[in-house]
């Protein structure tokens, strides 16, 4: 028996094709529009930079206060979605992307934009914590590794389009409207799913809320992440140390109180949850700041416009496009374990080409790089997705959806910090210019050194988790 309304705790079979229809291709589109800011800002990073007169470490902070407020929002409102109604908490998400995009548009300071970008990337934690659990709960265990691929290949749509329109953008109408053209998207994405979606997702319903758990979260994050931007000064590593002892009270914290804001228990008890948010952090880590890192390369070393890196960069995520479908439908027949391992093994292969690059490397050489790691990240990202969301009963999706959002988002956060101190190291607070392309080069070299080493260490832990199949229908 079929409904075209979502019922709380239903089963997927209760919910007929349209509304299965329009919840994938709503989760999918607002998993396009984010990666879709991300990738297309990247490019635009040189054009802000000389309007407001950055040095690298503000530069970088453009980039890192979107990763940094979604990292520290996303489990808080997986928890909240859980209790109060995952599609409460989605349409909220999708209404304050649409806003913040505008303000990003008419910035008119580097606060402004800065503070625009908190405000996205606490638009993001509303969406991702949310969108994969509500996609999931409609679709049966054995669909569930295709619907998936659909939705990742729908994020690296957004990375593919990122640089072509973002570069495109850049150059003919300036950065500004790559913010204004999420305005649309945003409404209208809410607009198709509050009149076609009806129900509600609240399998934690009636339970209490852990904000002391959620603001020791949040100040944890924010002291790593802010001390590692400060690194190598003496305050940096007061920071980070600080981040890491309340990090350590938080887990404290969640393992004693009734109603934790993440479940501590899922990671000691359920060791395919635990490996493969470990992979996922990793491989984010590692892979994330390419796409920076190479745009830097490419427009400042290399002299391309905004428009020609674009054209370069868009082969990585065009090949996670074309073969993420493939990898979440191989995950419902092989084990994800397997498969994204070696997806994983193909990033840091990719990573390990890239070391040596220099102003004299043709650009044919970085397109080959660029179309491994996309073929390693699309082979990984799907079926570890596919891992995780099937190693929970289904009152955990909105925090197993939030874990895995921020295991990703953290990584993204880690591995742009990765990049912040390790310019720091080497640049300073100075500008790239022609006089510190050597300096720029040596960060790049060292930096994928480190990604390189991350990857490997990647596969270790992809290859510890369990027999997800098994698990999931035992």
């Amino acid at each position: 028996m079929q409904y075209d309304s979502a019922v709380s705790g239903a089963a997927p079979e209760a919910y007929s094709p349209a509304t299965k229809r329009t919840i994938l291709i709503t989760t999918t589109v607002s998993s396009f529009i984010t990666p879709f800011l991300v990738s297309s800002v990247n490019i635009a990073i040189p054009t802000i930079t000389r309007e407001f007169s950055l040095n690298a470490i503000m530069m970088s902070w453009v980039v890192t206060a979107y990763l940094l407020s979604a990292v520290i929002f996303l489990v808080p409102f997986g928890r909240i979605a859980d209790i109060y109604g995952r599609k409460k908490i989605y349409l909220a998400g999708n209404a304050l992307i649409a806003v913040s995009s505008f303000l990003a548009a008419r910035a008119t300071s580097y606060v402004m934009l800065v503070s625009a970008r908190t405000l996205e990337g606490l638009a993001a934690a509303m969406i991702f914590g949310t969108g994969i659990a509500i996609l999931i709960s409609v679709y049966p265990f054995r669909e569930r590794g295709r619907v998936i691929g659909i939705n990742v290949a729908g994020t690296y749509f957004g990375l593919s389009l990122g640089p072509l329109i973002g570069g495109w953008l850049t150059q003919y109408l300036g950065w500004r409207s790559i913010f204004a053209i999420i305005v649309p998207i945003g409404i209208i994405t809410m607009a198709m799913f509050f009149w076609k979606v009806k129900g509600e997702w609240a399998e934690a319903r009636g339970e209490r809320f852990d904000l002391p758990g959620a603001l020791l979260y949040s100040v944890a994050v924010y002291a790593v992440m802010h001390g590692l931007s400060l690194l190598p000064a003496p305050a940096g590593f007061v920071a980070v140390f600080g981040g890491i002892v309340i990090l350590v009270l938080f887990i404290v914290w969640e393992l004693r109180t009734d109603h934790p804001v993440l479940n501590m228990k899922l990671f000691r008890h359920n060791l395919a949850f635990t490996f493969s948010n470990l992979a996922a952090l990793i491989n984010y880590s590692a892979t994330y700041a390419i796409t920076f890192l190479l745009s830097l390369y490419l427009q400042y070393l290399k002299g391309l416009s905004a428009e020609q890196t674009g054209y370069v960069l868009v082969f990585q995520p065009l090949m996670m496009f074309l073969f993420s479908p493939f990898a979440g439908r191989l995950s419902d027949r092989v084990e994800p374990r397997l498969v994204a391992s070696v997806g994983m093994g193909l990033c840091a292969a990719g990573l390990a080409l890239l070391i040596g690059i220099n102003s004299r490397t043709g650009l044919g050489y970085i397109v080959a790089c660029l179309i491994l790691l996309g073929l390693g990240f699309a082979l990984f990202s799907s079926p570890n997705t596919n891992a995780v969301m099937s190693s929970v009963g289904k009152q955990f999706y909105g925090v197993a959806s939030g874990t895995l959002g921020t295991m990703r988002l953290t990584g993204q956060m880690l591995s742009m910090g990765i990049v912040t101190m390790i310019m720091a190291l080497f640049i300073g607070t100075a500008m790239i210019t022609p006089g510190t392309y050597p300096l720029f080069l040596m960060a790049n070299r060292t930096t994928f050194i480190v990604f390189a080493v991350l990857c490997v260490l990647g596969v270790l832990a992809s290859l510890a988790r369990g027999k997800v199949h098994t698990e999931a229908k035992s």
